[in-house]
C-alpha cells in the first residue's frame, strides 16, 4: 500500500462506503485530466485474445465505474482493460440504502446494490465518445457488463437488447445472470434457460466475444455444464466468479448476516478451485476471468496457473488502493521468471 493512500484510506473508511465511492469517481475524474501515470509494460504480461492485445491480464471487475464514467481514468492506473455496468436497458435505483459493508478484518465488502445504474443509452452514449478519441500508442478495452430490469418482464429479452445496443461498441460483452442482489436471477443459469439465453445474445450480437459471469456457489458439475453449453452456443467464455451468498470465514462479524453477496478475500479460494475445475473440463477451450479475492501478486498468478487469461479485481483495491496494480504487474513478471515461463501464456493452466 502507497504511503499516500495509507494516510487517505482511514478518511475514506470513516464515510459511509457508497458516498467514499462516489468520492473516489470523482477523484479519478481528476486524476484523468492530470495525465497518465502508468507504469511501463512488459512484454512478458501481453497476450492476444479475440484478435485484440492485452498489454496485460489485469482488469477493473464490473461494479465499480457502473456507469462507464470513468473509463479512461481506470485504465490510466495501470489495468490492461476495464468492464462497466452491470448496464440494464432501463435506468434502475437498487435496493434500499444502506447496501454496502466493509468488512475490513477479512478485506471484504458486502454488497446488496441491485444493478443500480442510469440505463444503457447514458452509458451507450459516454462509450460512444471514448471511442471517438485515438487511444494513442496503448489499446483502451473496455468490456461492457449487462443485466436485466428487476420489474421486467422478459429478462432473455433485456439481455437481448444489451447486447444488441453494445455490440459494436464493447471489445467484449459480459452476462451478469450470478447477482445474488435480484431475486431469481441466478435461475437463469440452470440447464433450461442457459441455452436460450446463450443463442439469443449470440445472435443479437454474433461478431462480439461473449462471456458469461457465473456464481461461486454452484457446484463443479454445475459450473461445467454452463461451460460445455458455453462451447455449444459459440460463446467465448466464462467469468469465474461473481459474489457469494456463502458466509464462510466472516462468521460472527457484525455485518455477517446483511443480505447480498460477500466479496474479496474469503472468496479466493472458493472462485479459484471452481475456475480450475472448469479450465480442466474445457481443456483450455474457453477463455477464463478470474475474479475473486485477488488482492496479491501471488493471488493473481495462482488464478492464471489455475486457467485464467486474465484477472479482475475491485475489494482488493479498497483495501490495497490504487498503487497494488502497478505492484501486481511488476510482480507478477517476477514470479513467471521465477518459474521458468518466457510469457504469460505458458502459465495459464499449468498448475491444473
Amino acid at each position: 500500500m502507497s504511503a499516500f493512500y495509507r494516510g487517505l484510506r482511514p478518511l475514506l473508511f470513516a464515510l459511509p462506503p457508497e458516498y467514499a465511492h462516489t468520492l473516489t469517481l470523482t477523484g479519478l475524474k481528476w486524476f484523468n485530466a492530470l495525465g497518465d501515470y502508468r507504469e511501463g509494460e512488459d512484454h512478458v504480461l501481453e497476450q492476444e485474445i479475440w484478435g485484440i492485445t492485452f498489454a496485460n491480464p489485469f482488469g477493473m471487475a464490473a461494479g465499480f465505474d457502473k456507469d462507464g464514467k470513468v473509463m479512461d481514468g481506470v485504465l490510466k492506473l495501470g489495468f490492461g482493460f476495464t468492464e462497466i455496468g452491470t448496464l440494464t436497458p432501463r435506468p434502475q435505483g437498487g435496493n434500499v440504502r444502506p447496501r454496502l459493508f466493509r468488512l475490513p478484518e477479512y478485506e471484504a465488502l458486502i454488497n446488496h446494490l441491485g444493478f443500480n445504474n442510469k440505463g444503457q443509452i447514458e452509458a451507450l452514449h459516454r462509450l460512444a465518445i471514448f471511442r471517438a478519441h485515438p487511444p494513442g500508442t496503448r489499446a483502451r478495452i473496455v468490456g461492457v457488463n449487462i443485466g436485466a430490469n428487476k420489474d421486467s418482464d422478459d429478462w432473455l429479452d433485456d439481455y437481448e437488447t444489451g447486447a444488441a445496443r453494445f455490440a459494436a461498441m464493447a471489445d467484449y460483452l459480459s452476462l451478469n445472470i450470478s447477482s445474488p442482489n435480484t431475486p431469481g436471477l441466478r435461475d437463469l443459469q440452470a440447464d433450461n434457460q442457459i441455452d436460450e439465453l446463450m443463442q439469443r445474445v449470440r445472435k443479437a450480437a454474433p461478431e462480439t466475444p461473449i462471456m458469461v459471469k457465473i456464481d461461486p456457489d454452484m457446484t463443479p458439475d454445475e459450473a461445467c455444464a454452463i461451460a460445455e453449453a458455453a462451447m455449444q452456443n459459440r460463446i467465448e467464455g466464462l467469468i469465474i466468479a461473481n459474489t457469494t451468498i456463502n458466509r464462510d470465514g466472516v462468521t460472527g462479524h457484525q455485518f455477517a448476516e446483511q443480505e447480498g453477496g460477500l466479496s474479496g478475500r474469503p472468496l479466493f479460494d472458493k472462485s479459484t478451485d471452481l475456475l480450475r475445475e472448469v479450465y480442466d473440463a474445457s481443456k483450455g477451450k474457453l477463455t477464463l476471468i478470474g475474479v475473486g479475492g485477488v488482492a496479491t501478486p501471488e493471488h493473481a498468478y495462482e488464478k492464471i496457473c489455475a486457467g485464467a487469461s486474465l484477472v479482475q479485481l475491485y475489494t482488493g483495491l479498497v483495501y490495497g488502493g490504487p498503487g497494488l496494480i502497478n505492484r501486481l504487474r511488476h510482480e507478477l513478471v517476477e514470479l513467471l521468471r521465477r518459474d521458468g515461463h518466457a510469457s504469460i501464456n505458458s502459465a495459464i493452466g499449468s498448475k491444473v
